[in-house]
């Protein structure tokens, strides 16, 4: 049905009384429509059309697509199937509570499989089509995107440094390389999946369509445009009941007088990812501007309803008007060339192959992608396309076929100066593999050298233009492609190994092949790696790295779950994210060397979960034991211990000495600014205030195991600047059962130091006091190793005022003298704790005077 100009205009409707419980509110849908597809249709459709929203069973639409298939000759033998948006599902799928510290991968993968078990048990068939490319004319939104989510990343940081939790579901972000390392376990799974070489959208409706799918499961209002088959909402999905939000174009069309074929006119002038908003606001002006003329009816509704209307009734009109040329875009439409060219993209970029096209505009007749074919064989270029589509590859396509690869938001503090981001760690990494997968026979000059374009989101790149990245050649002879590729033999796998290995700088582990699991050498490489670009890292890092990669082979989903942690470290936040994304380069070098590992070996669910590893670290910069830290487990422990002298051994042939630099838990709110800029430095931060006194406080930490002496300065919010002493003696498996049940007791005091004393440091009286209380604790520290009973007293004692008999030293010596009793003494357990409580009172009291 075609609306004439003089047609009636359509009011919109009065706005729902209310929003149902668990609905997403007008502000985020407008802000999901930000993100992707048209601007403010959906939520349109949602307001304005609800007879065009239809909940509907996908268990009944599955039995009736099937039936009517069946009176279809041409109809396809599979099951009734469903077509899913990988890409807009990553944020519904990962349900996991805990997402900041890197990722529950194990946790993850039981709910991938219980969704797809949701479809199969109802004879429905998916098939997952993921973006395999970011096509050039969507970059400014995609940098755009990026760049909004840096600023989100930036809150999350400030609220871990402020409160040491994870912030709420609001500033939610999906683990990093959670859309890589899905679309490796769905097919782990028996599922389907595939990687685009155009705009992902493009292939899914596209797909849809020649198969005669049942429907496309997403969340973007694109899929209304595209003339496929029926769009589903993800966000709407009910999957206990498989029930969820049927998005009707033919009756949207209806409400709004428009024809199916108009509809990327439409879009594209309300704005989508190709034709920006900005570019065509004349014309929703104008056509906003003569709706409300010729409809002078007040409206309740939001402006964005009105404007869907409007520029609806503009495309209508100008419809019935002389057509140009293409039929697609009306000759009246007040439009410069540049605009009407860019108009021309948009709409091209609904056309799927057999619809209606412009001149030398249908994007299904792209040649396919050769950026670097002279520098490797057909052959190559042909497996390497092959193997991106079945989503078996990794980074290698991007190279060979696009010349560029691009990497997404990570988790990382950009007010942490101490850290690299892990696009500069992986940088040298990056380009080995480019040199090992471009300069096989090259003459090693800098004529006609390749280079690599690179989007990588990280501090201090404003993303204005792509790095240009040269490939490097490996240390070792340069093999060929082909014959990693596609040769057989022993001597061809073990080249694929040197090869890989070569590239992490990890050549002496290929005796560890086969003597150790897969997984555990990629994640050794991968660690020794880290050790070796981030100079800041410490003995304490690498054991919480190790210590995890060893424990998680025995641990379960609900074990993993069940971990408590008494607080967040942002820094071990951004550990946690480097580790994920450096799995991400494993694969990467794995799939250029002709695959000397299986993938699965390099999946985060074998060798990372982000709750295990931010208890790691914890524990590993308390001081604590080895044992405990293995769980008190011997095999782990020996395993451990091989691996992490293999490790130091390397780390020494090449100049690499490990220190030990315990970070205190007080130190998780210190934040050290500096330059934000990709220029970084790489080693110790000086910009951070010194606690007091700090060399006997570190020579404690180091040489007394069972002790834990945290000092660290308060937030200058308080203008008497003070500092916090926080002393705990005490058996390892008495904290950390005490730990345990502080967390399960709840409540943030249970978590923190009980026995306190703020001391004025502001004055010279009180830096002396500081470093005589200093002295003291030493000789109480060295004389309560000897009692194992008396070790935790300090921590059990009640904050209680006492009144100080022989002044402001009498009770240090009373405590010292308490605490130099024997093993076997007859004093007991309370007359033990009144000496201690006395002495902590008398510590508070010295801060306030």
């Amino acid at each position: 049905m075609q609306m004439s100009p003089s047609a009636p205009l359509l009011p919109l409707p009065p706005p729902p009384p209310q929003v149902r419980p668990g609905a997403i509110t007008k502000k985020e849908e407008g802000e999901e429509e930000r993100k992707m597809g048209v601007k403010g249709l959906q939520s349109f459709m949602e307001r304005c059309c609800p007879g065009a929203c239809e909940t509907v069973d996908l268990r009944e639409m599955s039995r009736q697509h099937a039936a009517n298939s069946q009176q279809d000759c041409t109809a396809s033998a599979h099951s009734p199937t469903l077509v899913v948006d990988g890409m807009a599902c990553l944020r519904h799928w990962y349900s996991c509570k805990n997402w900041v510290c890197g990722g529950q991968w194990r946790e993850y993968m039981d709910v991938l499989k219980s969704w797809v078990e949701a479809f199969t048990s109802a004879g429905i068939r998916l098939v997952f089509i993921f973006d395999g490319v970011v096509v050039e004319q969507k970059r400014q939104t995609w940098v755009k995107r990026r760049r909004r989510v840096n600023n989100e990343i930036s809150k999350i940081f400030r609220h871990i440094k402020e409160h040491g939790e994870q912030p709420g579901r609001e500033l939610f972000s999906i683990p990093s390389g959670l859309a890589t390392f899905t679309r490796f376990a769905l097919r782990s799974l028996g599922q389907e999946v595939f990687l685009s070489v155009q705009e992902g959208d493009y292939e899914i409706a596209n797909y849809a369509r020649k198969h005669g799918c049942m429907g496309i499961l997403g969340q973007d209002s694109d899929f209304i445009i595209y003339d496929s088959s029926p769009y589903l909402s993800v966000e709407k999905l009910r999957i206990d009941r498989l029930t969820t939000v049927l998005y009707d174009r033919q009756r949207l069309c209806r409400t709004i007088g428009l024809e199916v074929n108009q509809l990327p006119l439409l879009a594209c002038l309300l704005g989508n990812d190709v034709v920006s908003e900005e570019r065509m606001q004349h014309i929703r002006n104008d056509a906003m501007a003569a709706y409300r003329i010729n409809n002078s009816a007040p409206h309740s509704a939001a402006p964005q309803g009105q404007m869907v209307l409007a520029v609806s009734h503009l495309v209508s009109s100008l419809w019935c008007k002389e057509k140009e040329e293409t039929g697609l875009i009306p000759q009246s439409l007040n439009l410069s060339a540049p605009n009407r060219e860019l108009l021309k993209r948009g709409i091209c970029s609904y056309l799927l192959p057999g619809q209606e096209a412009l001149q030398q505009g249908d994007i299904s007749a792209l040649p396919p992608a050769r950026a670097f074919e002279k520098h490797v064989s057909p052959e190559i270029l042909r497996a390497c396309r092959e193997k991106h589509v079945a989503a078996e590859d990794f980074m290698v396509y991007g190279v060979l076929c696009e010349g560029l690869i691009e990497c997404s938001n990570t988790l990382e503090d950009e007010e942490d100066t101490e850290l690299l981001p892990q696009a500069l760690v992986y940088k040298p990494c990056r380009q080995l593999i480019y040199g090992l997968l471009l300069l096989h026979g090259h003459d090693g000059s800098d004529v006609d050298l390749p280079a690599v374009r690179e989007w990588f989101v990280y501090p201090g790149n404003p993303l204005k233009e792509p790095d240009m990245v040269h490939p490097i050649s490996l240390p070792c002879d340069q093999p060929s492609l082909d014959l990693l590729w596609f040769g057989t033999g022993p001597e061809v796998s073990a080249l694929r190994l040197k090869s890989f290995l070569s590239i992490f700088d990890c050549q002496e582990f290929s005796e560890l092949y086969g003597d150790i699991e897969d997984c555990l050498l990629a994640a050794l490489c991968l660690v020794t790696y880290i050790i070796l670009q981030v100079q800041t890292l410490s003995q304490e890092d690498l054991d919480a790295y190790l210590s995890q990669a060893v424990c998680l082979r025995q641990k379960s989903p609900q074990e993993l779950q069940q971990i408590k942690l008494p607080f967040l470290s942002s820094r071990a936040v951004q550990l946690g994210s480097l580790y994920v994304r450096g799995l991400s380069h494993l694969l990467g070098a794995n799939c250029a060397s002709g695959c000397p590992l299986p993938s699965a070996a390099l999946m985060p669910w074998h060798s990372f979960d982000g709750r295990l590893f931010h208890s790691k670290y914890l524990l590993a910069h308390s001081g604590t034991e080895k044992t405990v830290l293995l769980d008190s487990d011997s095999s782990c422990l020996s395993l451990f211990l091989r691996l992490r002298e293999k490790l130091l051994e390397t780390c020494r042939k090449r100049g690499r000495v490990l220190q030990s630099r315990p970070k205190a838990p007080a130190e998780r709110h210190q934040t050290t600014t500096g330059p934000k800029s990709r220029e970084r430095h790489t080693g110790p931060s000086t910009g951070a205030p010194a606690v007091l006194p700090g060399t006997l406080c570190q020579g404690l930490l180091e040489a007394a195991a069972p002790v834990e002496i945290c000092i660290s300065l308060i937030g200058p919010q308080r203008s008497d600047r003070t500092q916090q002493v926080a002393v705990r003696t005490g058996g390892k498996e008495e904290r950390r059962q005490e730990a345990i049940n502080a967390e399960e007791d709840g409540g943030r005091e249970g978590r923190r130091e009980e026995a306190e004393v703020n001391i004025r440091t502001e004055t010279e009286r009180g830096r002396e006091k500081a470093n005589i209380i200093t002295l003291i604790l030493i000789h109480i520290i060295t004389s309560t190793i000897k009692d194992p009973r008396t070790r935790a007293i300090l921590k059990h004692s009640p904050e209680v005022d006492h009144t100080a008999a022989e002044g402001d030293t009498g009770w240090l010596r009373a405590g010292g003298s308490l605490l130099n009793k024997e093993h076997n003494s007859t004093l007991n357990r309370e007359e033990r704790r009144g000496g201690l409580e006395g002495m902590v009172s008398g510590l508070k009291r010295m801060g306030k005077t």
